[in-house]
């Protein structure tokens, strides 16, 4: 269980500042546990002492930050039920899932810590012309500073690692704001790093309401904001970032394509199709919202997912059978509720699911879907997808294109042509051939373009937009 009260880190330390922040049981609507709420001053503090310990940060040698993340992946390990059922309860994840997230987080710091040690430069050959004769370049790869992080409450352990990780492996101190309704996972990972030798000031972990972490945002002795949330805030956030270099997760309507060769292989997809859908109730930025099945196959399809659909188990998320736990709040699921509201006045039909009570959101699926309803258009982040029909597989991946966002999709397909025509022409982050678009293995470059944000997660990547390349010109002289 949780503990009755947590302390937020300023500078490596545990400070029990107040108990301001309550974190409630997703489930149950109580209060689970409180947190120390940092302020304006304190945020203030720990951007200071981040840019104070920046010559200790690049003299930490690799093998120190490797010998930091192996810690935390030993701890990670020895504290995993504690951290799954901590994150059960703050994030109304089914348990199932929770250690499959706590799983992934000690992947991500397995992968940064072999990373850590091979942050490599190259060597250039400048002699292009008789100008440059005897002349020779070196780059190496050097932190790029002190860094700002902002994470979500769908995935509070991992996706706080994929920015905490990769920041140990560069060498770049970081000060994090963790989801106000989810902080615990970040203050776990916060409190295994305390244990480490890390430098006093090359970790903050400071939850705080959005209206007073401006500083997070504008503070300009930040030299990179890496934000994952809501577009609308993503965007809001990188208009006032100024200088800073910014990277931004933001949300996605991802869809998976049917192909008519996978008459045998329905009972995969349909399973496949169904987790991708409404895991932890369809509250990820890369869950299947849209799919769309050749007409060849749509009516059998259609009827196993609908199957598959009713027979989730929806209840308390600390139950093993529960598949589909709370939303994150009830206001949450009033505005899905909404948007499919409206959306079966102008014609679309609910044909599983459908009911709400308080946070609880049934696994629903719909067709006749109209492409211009917020339904359609917007993120649910919900437990909802959308069933439609193709006859053409060029005119799906049009279909797939016509969206604000473009983080993933997936294609069941069994031709190699299909598949390098979606990798070509899909205008996404990334294509999953034979998965749906949900799957993510966190070494892989994960991100999204158009309003799915900027630049890419995943550690190697997430290193070099936390190092940036310095230059040494040397002349031979004879």
């Amino acid at each position: 269980m949780l503990k009755a009260t947590y302390p937020y880190y300023l500078a490596n330390e545990p400070v029990a500042a107040n108990t301001e922040l309550e974190v409630t049981d997703k489930f149950s609507g109580e209060v689970a546990t409180r947190v120390a709420l940092a302020d304006a001053k304190a945020i203030d503090e720990a951007i200071g002492l981040a840019v104070a310990v920046m010559p200790e940060m690049r003299a930490f040698a690799p093998f120190k930050r490797q010998a930091v993340l192996e810690h935390c992946v030993k701890r990670f390990r020895e504290r995993a039920d504690e951290m799954a059922m901590a994150l059960c309860i703050e994030a109304g994840k089914p348990i199932n899932d929770s250690r499959g997230e706590v799983t992934r987080l000690i992947d991500t710091f397995k992968v940064a810590a072999e990373e850590s040690v091979r942050i490599d430069g190259e060597i250039l050959n400048l002699e292009i012309s008789p100008r440059a004769k005897g002349y020779h370049g070196y780059v190496k790869r050097v932190p790029i500073g002190p860094c700002s992080f902002i994470s979500p409450f769908n995935f509070p352990l991992n996706l706080a690692a994929h920015k905490v990780a990769p920041a140990i492996a560069a060498g770049v101190p970081f000060v994090m704001k963790p989801a106000s309704r989810t902080p615990i996972g970040a203050l776990i990972i916060g409190e295994v790093l305390a244990e480490t030798d890390l430098p006093k000031g090359a970790f903050s972990i400071l939850p705080a309401h959005r209206d007073g972490a401006d500083l997070f945002t504008t503070d300009e002795r930040f030299k990179l904001l890496s934000f994952t949330g809501s577009p609308a805030v993503g965007w809001d956030l990188k208009a006032k970032a100024g200088k800073k270099k910014v990277i931004l997760e933001l949300g996605g309507n991802a869809a998976a394509i049917v192909d008519s060769d996978q008459a045998g292989k329905l009972d995969y997809v349909v399973d496949r199709l169904a987790f991708g859908a409404f895991y932890q109730s369809g509250q990820s930025c890369i869950g299947v919202q849209r799919i769309l099945v050749h007409e060849s196959l749509y009516e059998r399809l259609r009827e196993r997912l609908i199957a598959k659909t009713n027979s989730l188990q929806m209840g308390d998320p600390k139950d093993e059978k529960t598949f589909v736990g709370p939303m994150i709040s009830e206001s949450e699921t009033r505005r899905l509720a909404g948007w499919m509201e409206n959306a079966v006045k102008a014609g679309a039909k609910i044909i599983a699911g459908g009911k709400v009570k308080g946070a609880m959101f049934e696994a629903t699926l719909l067709e006749n879907v109209g492409r211009q309803t917020d339904l359609y258009r917007k993120e649910a982040f919900g437990p909802v997808a959308i069933l439609e029909q193709f006859d053409d597989f060029g005119k799906a991946l049009d279909i797939v294109n016509d969206s604000d966002f473009g983080l993933q999709a997936g294609i069941f397909t069994d031709s190699l042509a299909h598949a390098h025509q979606a990798w070509d022409r899909l205008e996404v982050g990334g294509v999953v051939i034979n998965d749906v678009p949900s799957f993510r293995v966190d070494n892989m470059p994960y991100g999204g373009v158009k309003d799915s944000g900027l630049g890419r997660e995943g550690i190697r990547y997430a290193i070099e937009d936390m190092t940036e390349a310095r230059l040494m010109v040397m002349r031979q002289t004879w």
